[in-house]
């Protein structure tokens, strides 16, 4: 069947899909499977069947799916070399299929799926019963299945999966500058509920900067039966699993009704209240009891902090304090399977950008991203500005209106994150369109009126609807600010993209322009700072990019490893978290268009030496005619006629006249050392969790040999897989796999060969997990 007799058939029922779309809670994570008074929540990630083809009667309980494959969700629909294939090959409509039985406490309660994310469009089924179409691959969506389920005996849950560039679904209907990729790429559930339930919780914390905090807690109670009964609400403050402050409320008597019903307690006089900071990162909960009597009908909790965000005037200030912003914009894409990673690789992301590249703020462009990649945000002090999807156009009345949608379900799933201190509402770099803005700001304040909006736009003359006005600039220098809260979301990139074997210059000039406008950026208070494009190199169209399907924009390549540029950014922390020493080269005298004439160092550090073969050629003071206004200003080094000879060259680093970190580069030029490191050496045995492992080729000082390609071949032993090339090609002297887990305990030998320089070994541990339902 084609795509258009494929769209006839299923229709556009976006009605299908709940519209207050259900979002697991931290504690619900870690005890999936386990009954919470009147609910529980079954993972079901393992166990699908897939089919690459749509297939007619796939949809039936009883068709045989013995023949398709079998597969665990996070799921590509099509694995894909890293770079230069051609994007129509995963545009196609697939089949997934998973049978499952109810447990027998379910019997009396509400049945629905939970979907995090699906790209693009997914008509669900039940036991051959079609339950509705939902348009749009990055926010969450539910289905009810109580109707329709055999409490008895076997169901058959059906999803046809639509991953082309639909022009009715956002970001979709002209081209955009990034690859969606397709499949069931986020996690799958049950939640099994009474009939009235609670359907949301939303924390607002108040007052936080008092002596006397207080919180309000909005519990969303949906009442699918009507409710005649005394009914209540009680919420505890957990501090871990000490309980601090306790209060409850009444819940009205209601008609069956399926909009959720909103009811406040309010958590007042709260004592000894530890704020969330980017480095005290204290996090609370709330745990909710739906009470009938002394019956408790249903229980839920949420994670938040108390923190307050607002840009100002003056800049951005957290609890009062002004903060000089300064991150970068990430893609969820990953080489092989695009979107398709668990937990663990997103959660990863998180830690690079926070721990390696010093970043205090990230962008989610451009659409909302994984729960898991927010959650270790709150955990990190990773801010976040979170938008919705889209890339310059804007479609019809019915785009509009899924987009309007997107605003609702991005922010009633993750307004409780305390790192998320900005919403974006606009389709980024899109043109204006008063009345649709007008509804996106309405909509995001009426929803959550604790935190400011954004829209990214890319010319200073559009108009300003937002509460913080969102600016992409290229330029340099960057156009002033035109209005009092004003912070720049992208620059440099697609104007200067960078490979890691390019020579010397060119990655000098990369690490230059990122510094240029952070210096900028810190001479006005009026610049609540900048978020540049971008952190990860990233797929794209033909018509974007390189030509080979990448856009070589990031400070770190499609593997997460650092260019140059990326060693700014790690310069920028206070020397009391890390001491950075990050040349901004490779040492080779003549990759240069006139041999060795300049050596841009990033560092946190007051002073430098320079030696070659442990003579003292130099000493240097940060460049604070280039950059007067950055706080750990680069150092720049002309050599001119500073040789005596050619050889290994060593800085050091001085802080207040006592050195603190020293670095080496050959000056040999031989490849010396192989190295294999992975992220983790324990893995979950669940068919889905992954960890990156890396692959360099070092001098003997450890530093990168830009121009080692060796073929690395690879051998694995145990119940894994490795996600990747092999034999993998090493790409400026690096580059990474993942290893992904089977579903059986034990463990996992990775060898890695090279050429010449010998093997290299890992293993892993994979621990049991949780069983899902059969």
């Amino acid at each position: 069947m084609d795509r258009r007799v494929f769209l006839k058939k299923t229709g556009t029922l976006l009605a299908g899909a709940a519209l207050s779309p259900y979002a697991l809670s931290e504690s619900e994570q870690q005890s999936q499977g386990s009954t919470s008074a009147g609910r529980f929540v079954l993972p079901i990630n393992r166990n699908w069947r897939y089919s690459r083809t749509f297939v007619e009667g796939g949809h039936a309980k009883n068709f045989d799916d013995s023949g398709f494959d079998r597969v665990v969700i996070p799921h590509t629909n099509l694995r894909l070399p890293w770079h230069g294939f051609d994007e129509k090959t995963y545009e196609f409509v697939s089949l997934y299929r998973r049978r499952f039985k109810i447990p027998p406490d379910a019997r009396g309660k509400r049945v629905f799926v939970d979907f995090e994310g699906v790209m693009t469009a997914s008509t669900v089924w039940l036991n051959g019963t079609r339950l509705g179409e939902y348009k749009g691959g990055y926010t969450p969506f539910s289905f009810d299945l109580t109707a329709h389920l055999d409490f008895d005996g076997e169901n058959v849950l059906a999803v046809d999966v639509d991953s082309t560039e639909r022009s009715d679904t956002p970001p979709f209907g002209y081209e955009i500058d990034y690859l969606t990729f397709g499949g069931i790429y986020r996690e799958i559930s049950l939640r099994v509920v009474p009939s009235t339930f609670i359907d949301n919780i939303f924390v607002r914390p108040r007052d936080v900067l008092t002596s006397s905090p207080s919180a309000d807690v909005d519990c969303f109670i949906q009442h699918l039966e009507a409710s005649k009964d005394a009914l209540s609400i009680e919420v505890e403050l957990l501090d871990g699993d000490r309980a601090v402050a306790k209060a409850s409320a009444r819940v009205p008597t209601s008609a069956a009704s399926n909009e959720p019903a909103a009811s406040t307690v309010h958590l007042e006089h709260l004592s000894g209240i530890k704020l969330w900071t980017l480095e005290q990162r204290n996090l609370y909960s709330v745990r909710v009891r739906l009470r009938q009597g002394s019956q408790v009908l249903d229980e839920d909790s949420r994670r938040f902090g108390f923190r307050q965000a607002q840009f100002t005037d003056h800049g951005f200030e957290l609890n009062g304090k002004i903060i000089k912003l300064r991150g970068l914009d990430r893609h969820q894409t990953f080489p092989w399977v695009g979107q398709a990673m668990p937990g663990r690789v997103q959660r990863r992301d998180a830690q690079i950008l926070r721990n390696n590249l010093k970043c205090n703020i990230v962008r989610t462009s451009h659409y909302p991203q994984s729960r898991h990649f927010l959650d270790a945000c709150d955990e990190l002090g990773l801010l976040v500005l979170e938008e919705i999807p889209g890339w310059q156009h804007i479609g019809d009345e019915a785009w509009k209106q899924l987009s309007v949608d997107n605003v609702r379900r991005m922010i009633r799933r993750d307004w409780n994150h305390p790192s998320i201190i900005l919403w974006g509402v606009r389709i980024n770099e899109s043109k204006d369109d008063h009345d649709f803005y007008t509804r996106t700001n309405a909509v995001a304040h009426q929803l959550d009126p604790t935190r400011q909006t954004g829209g990214i736009r890319y010319f200073q003359e559009s108009e300003f609807l937002e509460d913080v006005f969102t600016m992409n600039d290229f330029g340099f220098p960057l156009k002033p600010p035109n209005h009092p809260r004003y912070l720049n979301t992208e620059f440099v990139g697609h104007t200067y993209p960078t490979k890691s074997i390019d020579q010397v210059e060119r990655l000098t000039e990369h690490t230059l322009r990122h510094a240029r406008i952070h210096d900028q950026l810190a001479s006005n208070p009026q610049y609540a700072g900048g978020i540049g494009w971008c952190a990860f190199d990233y797929n794209t169209h033909g018509n974007f990019g390189s030509g080979d399907r990448i856009c070589y924009h990031g400070v770190t390549d499609i593997f997460r490893e650092p260019k140059p540029a990326a060693g700014f950014y790690k310069s920028q922390c206070d020397p009391a978290e890390e001491i950075v020493l990050e040349p901004a080269f490779h040492w080779a005298r003549g990759d240069a268009s006139v041999g060795f004439s300049k050596a841009v160092v990033c560092s946190n550090c007051d002073h430098l030496k320079f030696y070659i073969d442990d003579k003292l050629i130099a000493e240097l003071d940060p460049d604070r005619k280039q950059f007067a206004h950055l706080r750990y200003a680069p150092f720049v080094l002309e050599m001119g006629e500073l040789f005596h000879k050619w050889g290994d060259l060593k800085i050091e680093g001085y802080l207040e006249g006592k050195q603190v970190i020293s670095k080496s580069l050959s000056g040999k030029g031989v490849d010396t050392k192989f190295l294999l490191l992975p992220d983790d050496r324990e893995l979950r045995a669940d068919g889905a969790d992954s960890t990156r492992v890396v692959f360099r080729v070092t001098d003997e000082f450890g530093a990168v040999q830009p121009f080692a390609n060796d073929a690395i071949k690879l051998e694995l032993e145990g119940p894994g897989e490795i996600i990747g090339d092999n034999p993998f090609s090493l790409i400026g002297g690096t580059g990474a796999i993942w290893i992904r887990a089977q579903e059986k305990p034990g463990k996992l030998r990775l060898k890695a060969i090279h050429p010449y320089l010998g093997t290299q070994q890992a293993e892993f541990d994979l621990i049991a997990s949780i069983a899902e339902v059969a």
